[in-house]
């Protein structure tokens, strides 16, 4: 098999799991490193993008893994050194005998749908969570249209709008109000984010539907935030689109434990 390993360089924990994994798979598996930490051991490294992996180990948090789906088609084999890690599947006390179940095909294949977003007729990075149309200075509010195939279905003044997937309804959007959705589910949620208007509820939609984004006032400026990991300008003239992906995001699970997760992560 041939993996590749995407992690965080500035933490000694995560280089040390990483010589220790390059030890456990080579040379019977071919190990592909990011650039940042193949320098560190001095290797040849490989970007993300163009590791045409079967499997990319990402060690981490969830803002790791997040990053690692940006840029590969390939199913994450996600470790958990983060804080929350509600996206990873072991810790790295469970993380060489997970490998060598890998190793034996023993894992499954969790597909979670994204969002694709487009500005100006140009396509983003696809995103696992959210987008997140933020006002880009603190404490202003802004107005903003939300069109749902085309129909203006709500103009809201708040601090912004999260457009999030199933697996993204569990991370910033929880955190507004948004319900949990069941990560198999074909929708998407909308939530504002402090709304100055007391019918502005979360709204669940189906993953089927066109969402367009507007700001309705001239000269105040806003901030896209794809998964936390990339941002852009976004200016009243723009038009930003938001509807699925026609690619998933793919994780190597061991089980179907969401339940256990929600539990375990937030105390429910």
């Amino acid at each position: 098999m041939k993996f590749g390993i995407s992690a965080r360089s500035s933490s000694k924990e995560v280089m040390e799991l990483v010589n220790q994994t390059v030890k456990f798979l080579e040379p019977e598996h071919e190990v592909l490193l990011e650039p940042e930490i193949a320098k560190k051991i001095g290797r040849k490294g490989t970007d993300v993008d163009n590791m045409r992996a079967d499997i990319i180990i990402a060690i981490g948090g969830d803002g790791t893994v997040l990053r690692a789906l940006q840029h590969t088609k390939a199913p994450v084999f996600a470790v958990n050194t983060g804080s929350l890690g509600f996206l990873t599947e072991v810790s790295p006390d469970e993380m060489f005998y997970a490998l060598e179940r890998i190793v034996q095909k023993d894992y499954i294949i969790d597909e979670r749908i994204k969002l694709k977003t487009v500005m100006n007729g140009e396509r983003l990075f696809d995103s696992t969570n959210e987008v997140v149309i933020h006002t880009s200075q603190i404490a202003k509010i802004r107005h903003f249209q939300i069109f749902i195939d085309d129909e203006l279905v709500d103009s809201v003044r708040a601090d912004g709008i999260i457009v999030a997937t199933p697996t993204g309804s569990t991370c910033y959007a929880m955190s507004v109000g948004s319900p949990i959705l069941v990560p198999g589910l074909s929708a998407f949620v909308i939530v504002p984010i402090a709304p100055f208007k007391l019918s502005a509820r979360p709204m669940v939609i189906s993953s089927e539907s066109r969402i367009e984004i507007k700001l309705y006032e001239p000269r105040k400026n806003c901030t896209v935030v794809l998964d936390g990991q990339y941002n852009v300008k976004m200016t009243p003239k723009d038009s930003l689109v938001i509807s699925i992906s026609e690619e998933k995001a793919k994780f190597v699970r061991f089980g179907q434990d969401f339940y256990r997760k929600i539990k375990e992560k937030f105390g429910i």
